[in-house]
C-alpha cells in the first residue's frame, strides 16, 4: 500500500465533505429548507440513472455521466454556489472556479486529480454526448424544484418565464424529450401563477 497516495486520497475526502455546507438556491422538493450541494450532486447521480433513456444521443456512457456530475460542484466548495439568474455573480464565476478546481482535485494523487480535472472540464464545455446530457440534468433539476415548491424562490428573487426559458433551452442539446417536458412544466407553472410572465 502507497501511504502517500491514501493520505493524499483521505485529505480529498476530507475536503470534499465540504460540499454538504454549500447552500444552493433551491429548495429541497417539502420545501421546508434549501438543498446543499452534495444533495444536488446526488440528486443529478440518480437522474442520470433514471432517465439516460431520454439523452439525445441515445446510448451513452452513463457512469461517464454519473461521475460527470458527482464532482462537477466540487469547485464551488471555493467558489460558492452562484445563482443560475445572478449576472453579476456569473462576471468572475469561471476565474473562480478555475481557481478552485486547481486547488481542490490537485490535493489527489496526479493520475486522480487529471482524470477528475479532465472530467469537470468536459462538463464546462459540454461538447462531449455525456456533457451534455450531464448539463441537461443539471438544468432541469433546479427547475423541477421550482415547480414542485409553487416557485417559491422565482418569486423571492423575482424571475419571469423569459429567463427560465433562456436558462433552461440548453436541455435541448442533451435532452430534447427532457426539453418538451420541461416547456410543459414552464407552461403550467406561469398557468398556476407560480412564475411571472
Amino acid at each position: 500500500m502507497d501511504l502517500k497516495r491514501l493520505a493524499q486520497q483521505i485529505r480529498f475526502v476530507r475536503e470534499v465533505d465540504k460540499l454538504k455546507t454549500i447552500e444552493r438556491q433551491t429548495l429541497i422538493t417539502d420545501a421546508t429548507r434549501q438543498e446543499n450541494d452534495a444533495e444536488h450532486s446526488w440528486h443529478l447521480a440518480l437522474m442520470a440513472l433514471v432517465l439516460g433513456e431520454y439523452a439525445r444521443d441515445g446510448a451513452i456512457d452513463l457512469l461517464h455521466v454519473v461521475r460527470m456530475v458527482l464532482i462537477h460542484d466540487l469547485v464551488e466548495i471555493d467558489a460558492g454556489d452562484t445563482y443560475c439568474y445572478d449576472t453579476a455573480g456569473y462576471a468572475d464565476k469561471a476565474e473562480r472556479e478555475t481557481a478552485a478546481a486547481e486547488r481542490i482535485f490537485n490535493l489527489l494523487p496526479a493520475d486522480q486529480a487529471d482524470d477528475f480535472r479532465a472530467l469537470w472540464d468536459e462538463f464546462e464545455a459540454a461538447d462531449t454526448p455525456e456533457a451534455r446530457f450531464a448539463n441537461a440534468l443539471d438544468r432541469l433539476q433546479p427547475l423541477m424544484h421550482n415547480v414542485f415548491t409553487d416557485g417559491k424562490m422565482w418569486q423571492r428573487h423575482g424571475i419571469v418565464k423569459s429567463q427560465v426559458v433562456e436558462r433552461n433551452q440548453r436541455i435541448d442539446a442533451g435532452a430534447p424529450d427532457l426539453w418538451r417536458f420541461a416547456r410543459e412544466l414552464i407552461e403550467s407553472a406561469v398557468d398556476r401563477g407560480h412564475l411571472a410572465p
